[in-house]
C-alpha cells in the first residue's frame, strides 16, 4: 500500500466516528467553548499531561487570567506560580511570550491558519492544527499522543513511531482522514478515541468504532503497536542542597527565567563533577551565605528528567542570624509556605525530607 492509498473509505470511518462521539465523548470544561484563547490554554496544558490534572489547573488560570491580554499584562513570575506542579514549565514562558506577542501585533486577535499559529512560541504543527480546527473550522490535521497511536494501529504501522519515515506516513494518512466538514467534532472525537479506547495498554478494542477495519486488529497486533521507540542511556548528575534554617525559615532562590526550570523556586544547591568530593561542594555552598559548613546530611533524593537522572545529597545548617544576602536574589519562607510556592520537582522531594525530618521529630 503506498502512503496515498487508504484501505477504506476515510468518509465512511469518520461517520463511524462521529457517530460514536455523540454518544461516548468526554464532557471536558473547555468544549464548551470556540474562543481560541481558551481552546490554545487548554491544548498547551494537555501537551505531556492528563486531562484529570489538567482540568483544575485550567479553572484557576482562565479565574487569573480570563483574556490574553490579562495574561499578556501579567509579571512572567505570577504565571509560574500558577503553574506549580504542572510540570513542564518552559510551557508557561511560551504561554507568556505568545501572549504578549498577539497582544502586540495583532491586537489580542488570535491568528487562524496552521502557519500562523505555528510562530507562537510553543505551538507545533499538532497544536496549530487542534486550535485552528476547534476554534475556526478549518482543515487541520492532528498528531497528538493520542491521534499518533490510533493511527499506528489503525494503519498497523510497524516502524517507531517517532522516525522521519513514520512521521511523514502519519502526517499523511491524518491529512487524509480529517475531513472538510464538521472538523471540529471529528478532532474532538479522535482525540478522545485515543484518551478512552485507543489506550497505549490493552486498548478496548471491542468498544472501538473503527474495529471492523483496524489492520492492527485484523492482524493481532493490536498490543504490540505502536512499537516502542529505542531507548537512550540517561546519564546521572550529582549534586548537594543546602537546607538553611534560621529560626524556622528556609532560603530559596528563584532561577532565571530563561532556561532549564527557568523561572522556579529551589533551595541553594551545586553540582558534584565527576571526581570531586560533596563535602568539598557544600563547604563552598556554605560560603556563599558566610555560614558554618553543614555536616547535617537529611539523606537523599532522586529525579528523572527527559535526558538526565539527578541524584542530590541534602544536607542543612541551622543559624541565627539572617545572612547578608543581596535583595532580589533569594527570599525566607517557613515550611507550611514552602508547600505553596513554585518548587520544581525535585526539590519539592528535597523539602519532602526536610518535612518528614520534622514529623519524625515532633513524634
Amino acid at each position: 500500500m503506498s502512503s496515498t492509498e487508504l484501505p477504506f473509505s476515510a468518509a465512511e470511518l469518520v461517520q463511524r466516528l462521529l457517530t460514536w462521539y455523540g454518544r461516548s465523548g468526554r464532557d471536558l470544561p473547555w468544549r464548551n467553548s470556540r474562543d481560541p484563547y481558551r481552546i490554545w490554554l487548554s491544548e498547551v496544558m494537555l501537551q505531556q499531561t492528563t486531562v484529570a490534572v489538567v482540568i483544575g489547573y485550567y479553572q484557576r488560570f482562565l479565574e487569573h487570567f480570563p483574556t490574553v491580554d490579562a495574561l499578556s499584562a501579567a509579571p512572567l513570575e505570577d504565571v509560574i506560580d500558577l503553574w506549580a506542579g504542572l510540570g513542564y514549565y518552559s510551557r508557561a514562558r511560551n504561554l507568556h511570550a505568545a501572549a504578549k506577542l498577539i497582544v502586540s501585533e495583532s491586537c489580542g486577535v488570535f491568528p487562524a491558519d496552521v502557519e500562523d499559529l505555528q510562530k507562537l512560541p510553543g505551538v507545533g504543527r499538532s497544536t496549530a492544527g487542534a486550535i485552528s480546527a476547534l476554534a475556526f473550522d478549518r482543515h487541520a490535521p492532528i498528531l497528538d499522543g493520542n491521534v499518533r497511536r490510533v493511527l499506528c494501529r489503525l494503519f498497523a504501522l510497524q516502524e517507531p513511531p517517532r522516525s522521519s519515515s513514520a512521521e511523514k506516513l502519519l502526517w499523511n494518512w491524518s491529512e487524509q482522514m480529517t475531513p472538510t466538514e464538521h472538523v471540529h467534532d471529528y478532532t474532538q472525537a479522535i482525540m478522545d478515541l485515543g484518551a478512552t479506547v485507543c489506550i497505549p495498554r490493552k486498548p478496548l478494542c471491542s468498544e472501538c468504532p473503527w474495529n471492523a477495519v483496524c489492520l492492527a486488529k485484523k492482524s493481532g497486533l493490536e498490543d504490540q503497536l505502536p512499537l516502542k521507540q529505542p531507548t537512550k542511556k540517561i546519564p546521572t548528575r550529582e549534586e548537594v542542597t543546602l537546607l538553611l534554617n534560621c529560626r524556622g525559615l528556609y532560603l530559596v532562590r528563584r532561577r532565571p527565567a530563561e532556561g532549564f526550570l527557568g523561572g522556579l523556586w529551589e533551595f541553594p544547591a551545586i553540582t558534584v563533577p565527576d571526581g570531586e568530593r560533596r563535602e568539598e561542594k557544600i563547604s563552598l555552598l556554605c560560603g556563599d551565605f558566610g555560614c558554618g559548613t553543614a555536616t547535617d546530611l537529611l539523606g537523599q533524593i532522586r529525579h528523572v528528567y527527559s535526558h538526565f537522572r539527578l541524584q542530590s545529597d541534602i544536607y542543612r545548617i541551622e543559624i541565627d542570624d539572617l545572612p547578608r544576602i543581596a535583595e532580589g536574589e533569594a527570599s525566607w519562607f517557613s515550611l507550611d509556605e514552602l508547600k505553596k510556592i513554585a518548587l520544581h520537582g525535585a526539590h519539592k522531594k528535597v523539602l519532602g525530607v526536610c518535612l518528614g525530618l520534622q514529623i519524625a521529630t515532633r513524634k
